[in-house]
């Protein structure tokens, strides 16, 4: 078995119907892992891929708008890999922006994430699944202000300290917490900024590596901070963005 294999893991993929999440469970489940293709819309198309594959996946319908949805999910199934890749944006001026708008994000992207894993930790630590492994998906915006995103670039922000505080208490009892800050990926998310030729061109003349990422490259990622490889990682924030905030 190479440091990279998750042979005989159990996973859990948050928001893997599709992009990044999806890319994430299969890049998992090519190296062994069992995978929860989670999700609040339906994520027959990962799993259809990773089987077909020859790997192990199942779904699980799951609406982190209730940030307690995860209560009562991860004990006794002997999951040790939690990817939380779900969250949701809301744009308007900060003038503008509404509470309604702001607790939205707030409660997916952050409140969630934190009680999903806190319910994950647990039943890992009670049930002996460790070494574990969680990998929360941060954002730029977690280093940067953006415009027009105020919850969203609050909640990122809030991503990354969580993933250090959480590795400062997990570390010693054999749970990695680590984060991925993804740059610009080729996703259905981003497909009208690539459209819009103007705006395509001054993205990618920031890019040293001179590309958009693939969903691949987050996912490879994410199996890599899940291996054994990554053990003596924690609390990282890994910049995935073919070098954007080099520049």
């Amino acid at each position: 078995m190479t440091p990279f294999s998750l042979e005989g893991r159990r996973a859990l993929v948050t928001g893997a119907n599709t992009g990044i999440g999806q890319a994430i469970a299969i890049s998992l489940a090519a190296q062994g892992a069992q995978v929860t293709c989670a999700g609040r819309r339906d994520c027959a198309q990962t799993i259809a891929a990773i089987r077909d594959a020859g790997g192990e996946a199942e779904g699980l319908r799951l609406d982190l708008a209730d940030p307690m949805a995860g209560q009562g999910v991860f004990e006794g199934q002997g999951y040790s890999i939690l990817v939380n890749n779900a969250g949701i944006i809301r744009r308007e001026d900060s003038l503008d922006f509404t509470e309604a708008d702001w607790d939205a994000v707030m409660d997916v992207n952050l409140k969630a994430l934190f009680f999903t894993t806190q319910a994950f930790a647990r039943a890992a630590l009670e049930g002996g699944t460790t070494p574990a492994a969680v990998v929360n998906i941060a954002s730029l915006l977690s280093f940067q202000g953006g415009i027009r995103v105020p919850s969203y670039t609050a909640s990122k922000h809030g991503v990354a300290g969580l993933t250090k505080i959480l590795a400062n208490e997990w570390a010693a009892k054999g749970i990695n917490v680590n984060a991925i800050a993804p740059g610009y990926i080729a996703t259905n998310n981003t497909e009208a900024l690539r459209a819009d030729g103007a705006r395509n061109a001054a993205i990618l003349e920031r890019i040293p590596a001179g590309r958009w990422g693939e969903p691949h490259d987050i996912g490879a990622t994410a199996a890599f901070l899940c291996s054994p490889a990554a053990r003596y990682i924690h609390g990282a924030v890994l910049n995935v963005d073919g070098g954007w905030l080099a520049r």
